[in-house]
């Protein structure tokens, strides 16, 4: 497995900057919040992409792919009765694999909780129809870009659809493409009733994960609370897990570079306790 950190971390820096401070903390990869590169990706010219993607390999850095999808944008909703507003959402979405492929980056992690709620008069059922028409629409796009979609279950703190790895999974089934599959987030992992333990997630959901992201339920980096990575990586070695492992945080308060920097030499200790000597 191989570790990389998601950029909005390094909140107002500018992406060269979060690049090689991420490469000097031994990051490999940098995964991408595609608002702090424009909040539509649709403005984002062909020489800007070349622009970030040069940054990236000049810091020594791969380009992992793209999450928060939908974060600062408006009128897209995977889960809605309006046929036209779900084209619009799918059309978006494909927009971001095109941008994700262009970046060198494969996966998109699909999390984007206020775009997926369910909505006043509709049954989960009906959620699982809307979603699946509107992410199922995007495949011919992951299928030219060579991306993934990965489904990210998230806590009930978050949302009310999708709140755990086996929802998520029933609806990859549904879509039915191999350029769909799952994510698992360990702050959101502890939240999921459907398993005792992150580890045992992993090992049920291991014929679709393609993804994960590493954070305490405190919402602060891997080590800065009480979850236990040494389980979780030694399940994810178990299975032959050879993906990226992406640190993400929303409370930077223990500051930008201390978490960049301790996250990883937490995860680094886990993984050679995990592997041993």
């Amino acid at each position: 497995m191989k570790f990389a950190i998601c950029n909005e971390t390094f909140q107002d820096w500018p992406l060269d900057e979060g690049f090689r401070f991420a490469a000097e903390c031994g990051y490999e990869g940098v995964e991408l919040a595609p608002f702090t590169i424009a909040p539509d990706v649709r403005t984002i010219s062909a020489e800007r992409r070349a622009e970030v993607r040069r940054q990236a390999v000049t810091a020594g850095v791969e380009i992992v792919g793209l999450h928060w999808l939908l974060a600062k944008t408006e009128g897209f909703y995977v889960t809605t009765p309006d046929a036209d507003v779900r084209r619009r959402t799918a059309d978006y979405l494909g927009e971001l694999a095109r941008l994700c492929g262009d970046l060198d980056g494969r996966v998109l992690v699909f999390g984007s909780p206020q775009q997926r709620n369910l909505l006043p008069g509709v049954s989960r059922e009906e959620a699982d129809r809307y979603a699946a028409d509107c992410l199922g629409a995007v495949v011919p796009v992951l299928e030219q870009t060579g991306v993934m979609l990965a489904l990210e279950p998230l806590g009930p703190e978050w949302t009310d659809y999708l709140r755990n790895a086996a929802e998520a999974s029933a609806l990859i089934r549904q879509i039915d493409s191999p350029h769909v599959r799952l994510h698992l987030d360990a702050k959101a992992m502890t939240s999921d009733a459907t398993a005792k333990t992150p580890a045992e997630l992993i090992r049920r959901h291991r014929d679709l994960l393609v993804h994960v992201h590493a954070n305490d339920p405190n919402s602060q980096g891997p080590g800065f609370g009480e979850l236990d990575f040494v389980p979780i990586f030694a399940a994810l070695d178990e299975i032959g897990y050879a993906g990226w492992v992406s640190v993400e945080v929303f409370d930077y308060s223990p500051g930008v570079e201390r978490l960049a920097r301790e996250s990883i030499e937490y995860m680094r200790a886990c993984l050679n306790q995990t592997l041993g000597p």
